[in-house]
This record gives C-alpha cells, sequence and structure tokens, in this order.
C-alpha cells in the first residue's frame, strides 16, 4: 500500500503569504492529536478536492522535526500546472479541513557524515528548513547555499540567514551572483556529504560537478518533485483490472488509475522513487516519460512507465495493472 492511500484529517491552522509567488501553509491534527513523527528532508501528500477533481501533491515539510503539534509546508504558484498550486493559493483557507499523508523521507540526512553541504534554488529551499533545524539540534556540522533569482523571489532568505548565521551564504541572479559549484564542492573536507534540491539544472550540474571530482555516489543527494504535466488525454487499458481508463488533460496517469479503484504502489508522485514503476504490455505510440527513475535504454525500450509523471500519445497503451 502507499502512503498516500492512508490519510488523515487535518484543519488548516495558517496561511501566510511569504512573496507574491509563495504561500505558507500550516496544518494541525484535526482532534489536536500529535502529528506523526518525521525527519528533516521529509515530505508529505496533500489531497485536494477541486471541484470534482481529486489530486494529491507531494509537499516537503519545513517545520521543525521536533515540534509535531503541527506541520509547515510551502507553496509556490503555477498557473501554467494542472491547477494544484493555483487551489491551494486560492481556495485554502484558515479553518479548512483537509487531508495529508503521513511523512515519507527519501531526502534524509546520512548521520554518518562528517559534514552536511546543503545547495538550495528557488523554492527547493523547503526540505533544507527542517534539515538545518535539525543538525542545528544536534550540533552536526552543516552549511546551507541558496541561490534564487531576486531577493524579492527568495522565500526565508532573510530569516534564515539571521537564524543560522555563517551557515548560510545567499545568491541572487538580479544582483549577479552565483554559486561557484567547481570551487564548493573541491573544498570540502573528506566525509562531507551534499544535498542538493531546486531547478533540474541546477541538480545536473552539482551531480556533474561532484562526479568530475570523484565524489563517491553515495555522498550526493538530489531531490527533484516532478509536477505532472498536462496534455491532451489519453485512453489506457489496464491489463489484469480487464478494464479501460481515460486520462484527463489536467490528469496524472497515476490518479486515473487510483480514480478507477486499481490498486498501485506510489510514494513521492513526483518521478524519483520508482515505486509506481509499472510494467508496458503494449504500446503502439510514444510514451511521455517524465521521471527521473529510467534511464535512456529503459525509456527507449518501452516496457516501464513512471505513471506518477508520465504521459502517452498514441492508439494504444496497455499496463500490467
Amino acid at each position: 500500500m502507499s502512503a498516500s492511500d492512508h490519510l488523515f484529517p487535518v484543519v488548516v491552522s495558517n496561511v501566510v503569504e511569504v512573496n507574491p509567488i509563495i504561500k505558507r501553509f500550516e496544518f494541525k491534527h484535526v482532534n489536536g492529536d500529535e502529528l506523526p513523527a518525521f525527519s528533516g528532508g521529509a515530505h508529505i501528500v496533500v489531497e485536494m478536492l477541486d471541484d470534482g477533481t481529486k489530486r494529491k501533491n507531494p509537499y516537503s515539510l519545513m517545520s521543525s522535526p521536533f515540534e509535531r503539534d503541527q506541520y509547515a509546508i510551502s507553496v509556490r504558484r503555477d498557473d501554467t500546472g494542472r491547477g494544484g498550486s493555483k487551489f491551494m493559493h486560492e481556495q485554502v483557507t484558515p479553518g479548512m479541513q483537509m487531508k495529508i499523508s503521513a511523512p515519507v523521507n527519501l531526502f534524509a540526512l546520512d548521520l554518518r557524515a562528517r559534514k552536511h553541504l546543503m545547495i538550495a534554488g528557488g523554492i527547493g529551499i523547503t526540505p533544507f528548513i527542517a534539515q538545518m533545524t535539525q543538525a542545528d539540534k544536534l550540533g552536526v556540522p552543516f552549511e546551507l547555499h541558496y541561490a534564487a533569482r531576486s531577493a524579492s523571489q527568495a522565500a526565508y532568505m532573510d530569516s534564515l540567514a539571521d537564524r543560522f548565521g555563517d551557515h548560510v551564504s545567499c545568491y541572487c541572479d538580479d544582483q549577479g551572483e552565483s554559486v561557484d559549484f567547481e570551487t564548493l564542492l573541491s573544498s570540502q573536507p573528506l566525509g562531507t556529504h551534499v544535498y542538493v534540491c531546486g531547478p533540474k539544472g541546477m541538480i545536473e550540474r552539482v551531480v556533474e560537478t561532484a562526479t568530475s571530482l570523484g565524489w563517491p555516489a553515495a555522498h550526493v543527494h538530489f531531490e527533484h518533485f516532478l509536477a505532472p504535466p498536462v496534455g491532451e488525454p489519453f485512453e489506457v487499458h489496464l491489463a489484469k483490472a480487464g478494464i479501460d481508463i481515460t486520462v484527463g488533460a489536467e490528469q496524472s496517469l497515476l490518479e486515473a488509475v487510483e480514480a478507477s479503484g486499481t490498486p498501485i504502489n506510489c510514494m513521492c508522485r513526483g518521478g524519483a522513487c520508482g515505486q509506481c514503476e509499472t510494467t508496458v504490455v503494449a504500446c503502439d505510440g510514444e510514451i511521455m516519460h517524465n521521471d527521473h527513475w529510467l534511464d535512456d535504454e529503459q525509456r527507449a525500450a518501452k516496457q516501464r512507465i513512471m505513471p506518477c509523471v508520465s504521459r502517452f500519445r498514441g492508439k494504444r497503451l496497455e499496463l500490467d495493472l
């Protein structure tokens, strides 16, 4: 079973406009109970009931792992997406009841590391806020390098610098500032682990630079949840269930499978964890892979698909579900 199959009720305790494109949402258990424990880097899945459409989107927890009376997430508005962030920004208000999943952590700090080097871009800052709180409390060495397009769009930049002092370095594109990844990664002590979350290009540059400098792969951690893209509706046959389903223009294949009542494993819902990887029985057309899990050879073979973020264009797609 999947984490997002087991949702529990919460009440929205606060909504804060961080800047014109980012809002922070805080949740408390509807009964006032303690919320499930988590560690820095964890995410929850938030269920959104939007005028007959059910969406389940993952968001990193940014609240303190040592305080379980409430959770906090931040959501960047994207008017070109499927509507989840727009729903959160326009329809979620304090006092509203919603459902969320228990936390899942695919981006945890490796506590064997001698030092934690954190690199964030844009809204990718959110998991690091909880991670820094955890590292600071445990007294382990860490530093954050946080890049954003501008100070006006940099969520929490000033407050993090005030809170963690010299542990935080900030960079704004509009001021001509940027992170020198090669210098940064080449100057770290042995035993350092690097963590990166942000735009795809940033993640790729950090991973490529670390690899070229000889960093062990086990010391390089990254997280990038992809929002399922919009596209043309398409039909899919589920072989085991013996049914045909329609995937809507603003619906993910995973959501359509779930809506049909067909069991499917999932965890991150963003193309990163591999839990929803599914065998393709037949494919007459093009699979539009959008995940971080399959390699180029697997994609070309058209034998596997990640339903959480991938779409299809063609005559027939049959899955082993």
